[in-house]
Order: C-alpha cells, then sequence, then structure tokens
C-alpha cells in the first residue's frame, strides 16, 4: 500500500479448532525489533496498515515474529468476502467501489477475499451500516468484534 518495504513480519493466528495459520506482512524495519506495517492483514486481528509492531526475530522462522502492537496508526480494518468475485461493473464491484467513495482503501488476496482499510477520518459505523445494507459476507477485524462488543462474544 505504501513504498518501499524491508522485511516481512510474521503473524501466528490461533483458529477456533486450536490450529495455527501463519500469515506475513511486509512492513518498513524502524530498528529495535520495531516495524511499521506495509500491509494490511487477511487473517491477522487487532493490527492495520501503518501500525508500528513490535516483532523480534525468531530464529525458527527465520524471519520477525509479531509479539504486539506498539502504536496504532488510527487506521481500521474490515475484511469482505465477495461472492461473485469482484470484477468490472459486477454487484461485488459496485459494493467496492461503494466503499472507495467512503474514504476507503482496499487490498485483495483473490477477487473474493479483500482487506479493507478504514482511515481514521472514516466513521467505522458508516462502513459497518453501508455492507450491512448491501448484505455483505464482512467481519471486523481491528477493532475485532470481541473489542468493539465484548459483553457479546
Amino acid at each position: 500500500m505504501s513504498s518501499n518495504p524491508d522485511a516481512k513480519v510474521l503473524f501466528r493466528i490461533t483458529d477456533e479448532d486450536g490450529s495455527v495459520q501463519v500469515e506475513t506482512l511486509w512492513a518498513q524495519s524502524l530498528g529495535q525489533d520495531l516495524y511499521q506495517l506495509d500491509n494490511s492483514p487477511f487473517y491477522a486481528y487487532s493490527t492495520s496498515w501503518r501500525d508500528v509492531v513490535y516483532a523480534p526475530y525468531e530464529t525458527s522462522e527465520e524471519r520477525a515474529t509479531f509479539q504486539r502492537v506498539v502504536t496504532k496508526s488510527g487506521n481500521r480494518t474490515v475484511r469482505v468476502y465477495f461472492d461473485p468475485p469482484v470484477e468490472e461493473g459486477n454487484p461485488s464491484d459496485v459494493v467496492l467501489q461503494g466503499l472507495v467513495t467512503l474514504g476507503c482503501s482496499y487490498e485483495g488476496a483473490s477477487r473474493r477475499l479483500l482487506s479493507i482499510n478504514v482511515p481514521p477520518e472514516v466513521r467505522l459505523d458508516d462502513v459497518r451500516h453501508y455492507l450491512i445494507s448491501h448484505d455483505a459476507n464482512w467481519e471486523h477485524a481491528d477493532p475485532s468484534y470481541e473489542e468493539l462488543y465484548p459483553h457479546e462474544s
């Protein structure tokens, strides 16, 4: 999403069944095991584009490995699964372009799974209401649903 990332940071994501997925995000090394993320996550929760994370090098993984967020960027992340896949002019593309009109940007893992960046100046509630009104298949990623609604989980 930005320019000249020079490292990858590994994230481990534990699924509900206890299995672990691995995701790597491009990042800018800031020194002292600090990295500024240069991707929006497709699987990791509670982190977004441009967040600064602490990720010391882990020998067994042969790369910097996420431990915690140090500084939030103000960006938020939602993920949308499109069916049908996004193609120019189709209903999924119309929903995606509506998100762009709201002020969001996006990255695609595929034409079906997109990570939507919600910048600080865009109200997350507006994005949420928009997605609900278009019957989209989506989830809160940062903040996570559990972080937004701790008494409902």
